[in-house]
């Protein structure tokens, strides 16, 4: 897989007036996730009366008018829709996932500068062309356009981000995946215990590992040996970008069980790093850890 992937359209202005963004609600929900199996579908859980939301509302609306479908946006009121809100575990709006092949991947949640937002949709693209999704978002007739309100646009004040990552955060921008993994590094070197470093490390990390992989071959690969560790961490590794957590989990839970010394040192490893790509309380990550513990004793 060639990670270099032309996202230069991204940049370009979209024919006047044409929109990639609807307004989705839980009666066509179903629909909109559907067509997550034909292209990417970023997924935006917001509240329009809050101003908080409205920076990443106007940045979202703008950089898909923008991306020539390559991604579809679907704008949830939570407000009018709080099944779905409850449905995703949405605690905080705004709150970005996406949809890829049926599944969910979280982005972010609160706010976030725009190009912050374009580094992150930039890894939604590659990472949906590595799993087979080249098909393109058609236009939404009478869809949303991008707000014209300037202010709207104005990310607040406040810093959106934590200054210890401003590196990572800038060499993710760039699109430096290796970069932004070198700056969480030192963070960790510097201290071991900082969990949010852990967590940047274990994402762009799986970023990076993803990028190479051929999703089909590699889980054709994995159900064809599963006594080929290496066949299995890629396979966990194309679950987890999937939105599949709980499926990569007990795939490394079992080689922990089926392993020895360093393969099963390898497999636990691997296991824990990919736990903190996920929130410490999530469901999935909390049920693997008990799985792990009754693996290892």
């Amino acid at each position: 897989m060639n990670d270099n992937l032309d996202l230069s359209k991204l940049a370009q202005p979209p024919a006047t007036g044409v929109s990639y963004v609807r307004d989705t609600s839980q009666a066509d929900f179903e629909a909109v996730a559907n067509l997550s199996m034909q292209h990417p579908v970023v997924l935006e859980l917001t509240l329009p009366s809050a101003p908080e939301t409205r920076a990443v509302d106007a940045a979202l609306i703008e950089l898909t008018n923008q991306s020539e479908g390559r991604w579809l946006l679907a704008r949830v009121d939570v407000g009018a829709n709080p099944g779905i809100a409850q449905a995703l575990g949405v605690q905080a709006v705004p709150t970005v996932m996406a949809l890829i092949a049926g599944q969910v991947a979280p982005l972010f949640q609160g706010t976030r500068e725009k190009a912050a937002i374009k580094a992150v949709l930039d890894q939604v693209v590659k990472i949906s062309i590595a799993n087979g999704l080249t098909g393109r978002a058609k236009p939404v007739p009478g869809g949303v356009l991008a707000p014209q309100d300037d202010n709207a646009k104005t990310p607040p004040a406040a810093p959106a981000i934590d200054p210890r990552f401003e590196a990572a955060d800038a060499a993710l921008v760039k699109g430096d995946l290796q970069g932004a993994l070198a700056e969480f590094e030192k963070l960790l070197a510097a201290n071991p215990r900082d969990a949010e470093a852990a967590s940047g490390k274990a994402q762009v990390g799986l970023m990076l590992r993803v990028m190479k992989l051929d999703a089909t071959a590699t889980l054709v690969k994995a159900g064809t040996d599963i006594t080929d560790l290496d066949a299995q961490l890629d396979a966990a590794d194309v679950e987890m970008a999937q939105g599949q957590p709980e499926a990569a989990f007990t795939r490394l839970v079992d080689a922990v069980r089926r392993t020895s010394d360093k393969e099963r040192e390898r497999a636990r490893a691997r296991l824990v790093e990919l736990f903190s790509t996920l929130p410490p309380s999530d469901p999935a990550v909390v049920k693997a850890r008990r799985d792990l513990t009754t693996a290892l004793f």
